[in-house]
């Protein structure tokens, strides 16, 4: 039996719908301060970081600031947050870098934002979406979680997954769509107990379709059971 075709324009029309406001959640006013609290997200959530930012870029908000830092100082900042003492060190060296040879400015450029200490793809694509405009799909975990179970992607490869995405949605979209999948990651697909009896999406889902399947399938096996006992 032939699978049935994913309604991708239907999800996007559905995700707009349920949230047109929907924008990074990371508090920051220039493309610098966005850069380093994306660097300081990985495997924390936006709200924390945003406790940790909030004072550190009254005083610290321009490469030039962190140079004469030790890494000990730049710990201290941001020692409530995960991962602090890597992040701290890359923190400091993309400072350096971003002084010494982009005059203090955050480069627009795939390659030279991933040449960046604590750079990588994910971090490049929400600096140069969210400060630059240029559309792109960021995959953090909601995306590749809520990606996949919607059969917007197929894949357990994070890179695989954002080719994929970016094939399936039109170019225009992609900095919209990816807000929308974290929102919904965040607020209904959680990954642990998603919410997929209230889910609008639940009708498009394939995720939501196994998972009825399996719940229906519960009771035969259990009458089986009972029938051989």
């Amino acid at each position: 039996m032939a699978q049935r075709k994913v309604p991708v324009a239907e999800i996007l029309d559905e995700l707009h719908e349920l949230y047109p406001d929907a924008h990074c959640e990371l508090n920051y006013t220039t493309p610098f301060e966005l850069l380093i609290a994306t660097i300081l997200s990985a495997q924390c959530t936006d709200k924390r970081v945003n406790e940790i930012t909030e004072p550190m870029f009254k005083q610290l908000n321009q490469p030039e600031h962190y140079l004469h830092l030790t890494q000990e100082e730049m710990e201290e900042h941001i020692k409530g947050l995960g991962l602090y003492k890597n992040k701290s060190k890359n923190i400091l060296e993309t400072c350096r870098i971003l002084y010494e040879k982009y005059n203090g400015e955050v480069p627009q450029t795939h390659a030279e934002l991933e040449a960046l200490p604590g750079v990588g793809r994910k971090t490049a694509n929400v600096v140069l979406s969210n400060a630059f405009g240029v559309p792109a799909i960021a995959v953090d975990t909601h995306v590749f979680r809520v990606g996949n179970r919607l059969g917007l992607a197929k894949s357990d490869n994070v890179d695989e997954v954002e080719r994929q995405l970016m094939k399936r949605i039109p170019r225009e979209k992609w900095s919209d769509a990816h807000h929308w999948l974290i929102w919904h990651g965040r607020r209904v697909c959680s990954a642990r107990n998603p919410q997929c009896g209230q889910c609008t999406l639940q009708s498009m889902c394939k995720f939501a379709a196994a998972e009825a399947k399996k719940q229906k399938a519960k009771p035969a096996a259990k009458k089986t059971a009972k029938a051989k006992s």
